[in-house]
């Protein structure tokens, strides 16, 4: 029987079957795994298999598939989380300058006096202070900043659990 995941969208989402969340979780803890070993491991075939990725990635269920790179094992030390609030009319143009800064890991919109939540991955407490100072404050619109150094990571998810 064919699985025609085309059929399952409804309101700009996907209906995922528990197969799909268990192809899911599968790529989520291991995306380097074959169609044939998630086959075999779901008792279907590898065309069944390719088939129901295929449609994921289609649909933009997957985005993409990456590796997690470790990045104290690389030499980026320090992770610093920063709240940064900006004038209403430059919050865009400040957004996207931070994004396409290397050392800004992550930058969102957040509700609040136009808050900005980034997560910045640096080598040292010097490269800190120096984007700190050269780079973050001298943004033209950013009417505050609050940082936060972090000391211990309890838990850190890669992909969407399902």
């Amino acid at each position: 029987m064919r699985h025609d995941l085309k059929q399952k969208m409804r309101g700009g989402y996907m209906k995922l079957d528990e197969t799909d969340k268990k192809i899911l979780e599968l790529l989520t803890a291991n995306g380097r795994l074959s169609y044939v070993e998630i086959g075999k491991e779901l008792n279907l075939s590898r065309v069944a298999i390719r088939e129901r990725v295929s449609q994921l990635i289609e649909n933009g269920v997957i985005e993409k598939f990456s590796a997690v790179i470790n990045s104290e094992k690389v030499g980026k030390t320090v992770s610093a989380f920063f709240e940064v609030d900006c004038e209403p009319a430059s919050l865009i143009q400040v957004a996207q300058t931070l994004a396409e800064n290397p050392v800004v890991a992550s930058c969102y919109q957040m509700t609040g006096p136009s808050t900005l939540h980034m997560h910045v991955l640096v080598e040292d407490f010097e490269a800190l202070e120096s984007f700190t100072n050269n780079e973050l404050y001298s943004l033209e619109g950013i009417t505050r900043v609050e940082s936060h150094i972090l000391l211990r990571r309890f838990k850190s998810r890669n992909g969407l659990k399902i």
